[in-house]
């Protein structure tokens, strides 16, 4: 049974890299099971021939062995074709090497495809790829390109429902043109059953594909057993429950600043701080870190001891905390879920997903750092030159305190309201509908 392919923003990205004229190998980065694969697959529908390794299949043992033994690129296409009986023809074929974590050989062997085979079309990835990474920072250094991926988004869930109007209607709304309340109510029901699956390939298709929630919310079970059975592959001697007790509080303290000492483990510090990082290079969690926002980049301004952590999904974040999702489908209450923490962490992932995806995803936030004072925005984002407070509230109301004290103290022109309301403005706050998150680094307000 083949499984129909859902198209993603990616797909643009692969094509114009495929008909580019100075091109490098490239390098899919993400976590597990973002459809990494699938969107490979999809674009060797554009060549004559297809080659895929997975080097964490046995079967291709014998490709692993090649690179081992071997950089010359030539060659190891010259063998490649043989075994596997399939033409590797330069501007033909696209070669795939999928799990290249598994073969840091075959990683290292990317440099010399770029300066050897410059018109051969070739992709690696890996769903544990930024360990391997980290072992040979100066691999292929300005000799490959990356390119970062993440779940589905909002919009692309809208593509994969086929609703080509709702998803026009939308991208023509503004905060001075708001949508029509009928479609901000329809659109506004697919966004709080997007919240409950999330934006994993797999449970969007079961969806898409006329699959109930229960089939949606096994599936996210499955997934989240993967996850966690990835944690004994992360760093040999660094024992799995460290990590899935330091896993578990990030998802606790979401929406937070993050406190390490409130990790229910018997670990130190620096194990904690590890445990984080390899969390964070395996994909599954996001840092949204302290800034000044005095100036550009917001980067220059950060203070790294004051983060909040959040993982990539949205769907796994409310099946492992078995969330009341009847609040969220009926009620429209996601302000009672979890005291809101799922729509900030729904905003902060979406505006991941809407960045450069050639470079690693950065998120901010403010906090008034005066002594007593709980002024806090939610995330502070860059638009061309302009700095914008963007705050989040998971229902139709809420006071705006921190967002003019910000406006103020800052000297800004402009703050955005995230909300379950419809687009609009007031004052000097442009309101965005929290399903059009995306929206707000996109849009030319």
């Amino acid at each position: 049974m083949n499984i129909k392919y859902l198209r993603r923003k990616i797909d643009k990205d692969l094509l114009e890299w495929k008909n580019s004229e100075n091109r490098k190998p490239l390098i899919l980065r993400g976590a597990r099971q973002v459809g990494k694969s699938s969107a490979v697959r999809e674009l060797s529908k554009k060549f004559t021939n297809f080659l895929e390794i997975n080097f964490e299949n046995k079967d291709h043992s014998g490709a692993k062995r090649l690179f081992e033994r071997h950089s010359n690129p030539q060659l190891i296409c010259e063998h490649l074709s043989a075994i596997h009986e399939t033409p590797i023809i330069a501007g033909e074929t696209l070669l795939f090497l999928d799990e290249i974590q598994a073969c840091p050989d075959a990683l290292s062997a990317l440099r010399y495809f770029y300066e050897q085979m410059p018109l051969l079309h070739v992709i690696a990835a890996g769903s544990l790829l930024e360990f391997a990474l980290q072992k040979i920072p100066s691999y292929a250094v300005g000799r490959v390109r990356s390119i970062y991926m993440y779940p589905f988004s909002f919009v692309e869930f809208l593509i994969a429902l086929e609703r080509p109007i709702l998803l026009e209607k939308l991208n023509n709304a503004t905060p001075q043109n708001p949508l029509n309340e009928e479609v901000h109510n329809q659109i506004k029901e697919l966004f709080l059953r997007f919240i409950v699956i999330g934006g994993m390939p797999e449970v969007v298709s079961k969806f898409v594909s006329g699959g109930s929630l229960l089939d949606c919310q096994n599936i996210l079970d499955d997934l989240t057993d993967t996850f966690y059975n990835d944690f004994a592959k992360y760093k040999q001697r660094f024992p799995p429950t460290r990590i899935e007790e330091v896993f578990s509080a990030i998802i606790t303290q979401t929406g937070q600043k993050f406190t390490y000492s409130k990790v229910d483990s018997g670990a130190n510090l620096t194990q904690i701080k590890e445990a984080v990082d390899l969390l964070k290079m395996a994909g599954l969690v996001y840092f949204t870190t302290h800034t000044s926002a005095n100036g550009l980049p917001l980067s220059a301004d950060t203070n790294h001891r004051y983060r909040k952590l959040m993982i990539l999904d949205t769907g796994i974040y409310q099946r492992i905390l078995r969330l009341d999702i009847t609040k969220i489908l009926l009620d429209h209450k996601i302000e009672q879920i979890n005291r809101g923490a799922i729509a900030e962490m729904f905003v902060g992932i979406e505006l991941i997903k809407a960045q450069n995806n050639r470079l690693p995803a950065e998120l901010y936030y403010w906090q008034r750092e005066k002594e007593g004072s709980a002024a806090e925005i939610d995330y502070i984002v860059q638009k061309g030159q302009s700095i914008v407070p963007v705050e989040v509230k998971a229902g139709t109301k809420g006071t705006m305190q921190s967002m003019f004290l910000f406006l103020s103290e800052k000297k800004r022109r402009y703050g955005i309201r995230c909300s379950l309301e419809n687009f609009g403005e007031f004052q000097n706050i442009k309101i965005f509908p929290l399903y059009a998150a995306e929206m707000i680094m996109n849009s030319d307000i």
